[in-house]
């Protein structure tokens, strides 16, 4: 059986780390692509004027356009070339670290990556989710390598809205119930490999640090302060969730997440805040033992995440509705079919219904 894990080359955390920046552009050259949102640039122009300071490198502004496409990522390309840069710098959420981890990999250039919003486990990755135009899932993009470096700014996140947080709690959420899921499965991980005792660790920690340390990280992040619990959550939310769910696998909560971007209703919520109703529903499919359920019910009511297709933003609840939902969970190629049983739509769709009821009746 052959088993892979695979990683960041490497990952750095701290307070202040994003003045460093331009000692590690400079351990791959001198010109640097910035693929980082106007919004993005400005919330961090003090600490890019003094990481140049510090170390001089020459940045080109990307003007990153917000959306994860195909159109983006060539025109981003281009400018890649036409400046001769020998880095690409990923700045800001989940799409726009997506989106240079792809112009890096398609011109095999080396990749920083800089979140700041600890929102998903995206930054760790080696792929991208790419969107349509219209903001709807397309397809995922697989990279032959990890981030050259993973460079992660906590007093940043800290200063992001608290719904950033969330959400990335929401999205690590997921991590161990499909880790166990594809286990269970003898699923093939990312890598095209089977999972590793240590991912499966990875895994289960990030779960039992998210049930310690959430509220705490929240009231942290609340106040603009780091904390060593706001520190363990963005860990857990980049680090541990991006090193389980690649090497272990995902599975339904992630599928679910991509059916629920055919409703309009849902485009204004963000990537972990989908996925943790997906987890619910994940583990609707699996008959999962009810105290678990409620473990994770309470835990998403008592930070904000979704629990029902309601608090996506979705009032008018009708089969042909959570079908197309159900249908495009189930799409060929699709995570779903990691689970460890037979998937059908008709199930799915059952799933979904349930895990809005579900959550409905929380208190």
């Amino acid at each position: 059986m052959k088993k892979v894990l695979i990683s960041p080359l490497k990952y750095l955390q701290g307070n202040s780390e994003l003045s460093n920046l331009g000692i590690y552009v400079r351990d791959f050259g001198y010109n640097a692509l910035l693929v980082a949102s106007s919004d993005d640039e400005k919330r961090v122009e003090q600490q890019l004027v003094e990481a140049n300071k510090k170390e001089n490198f020459n940045m080109i502004h990307g003007d990153f356009k917000e959306e994860c496409t195909k159109k983006e990522i060539e025109r981003l390309r281009r400018k890649s070339v036409e400046n001769d840069c020998d880095v690409i710098v990923g700045l800001g959420g989940g799409k726009a670290l997506d989106t240079a981890k792809a112009v890096a990999h398609f011109e095999n250039k080396p990749v920083i990556i800089i979140p700041t919003i600890a929102s998903s486990d995206a930054p760790c990755s080696s792929l991208a989710v790419v969107y349509t135009e219209n903001g709807e899932f397309e397809e995922y993009i697989f990279f032959k390598k990890n981030p050259d470096l993973v460079l992660v700014d906590t007093g940043i996140i800290a200063k992001a809205p608290s719904r950033f947080l969330v959400a990335g709690m929401g999205d690590a959420l997921s991590t161990y119930f499909e880790a166990r899921s594809c286990r269970e499965a003898y699923a093939n991980n990312i890598p095209g490999g089977k999972s590793t005792l240590a991912a499966l660790a990875v895994a289960e920690l990030c779960y039992e640090t998210l049930l310690s340390d959430s509220l705490k990280a929240l009231a942290a992040c609340d106040n603009n302060v780091v904390t060593p619990a706001l520190e363990n959550i963005i860990e857990s939310n980049i680090l541990l969730s991006g090193l389980g769910f690649e090497s272990s696998g995902l599975a339904a909560a992630h599928a679910i997440h991509n059916g629920l971007t055919a409703l309009e209703e849902t485009h204004n919520y963000f990537h972990g805040e989908k996925v943790a109703f997906g987890v619910i529903v994940h583990l609707v499919l699996e008959n999962a033992p009810i105290e678990e359920l409620n473990t994770v019910l309470s835990y998403c009511k008592s930070i904000g995440l979704p629990v029902s297709l309601r608090d996506l933003g979705v009032e008018e609840i009708t089969r042909e509705k959570i079908m197309k939902v159900a249908e495009l969970a189930c799409a060929e190629g699709e995570t779903i079919y990691n689970m460890p049983f037979d998937i059908t739509v008709e199930g799915v769709y059952g799933a979904i219904i349930a895990a809005h009821q579900l959550g409905l009746n929380v208190k």
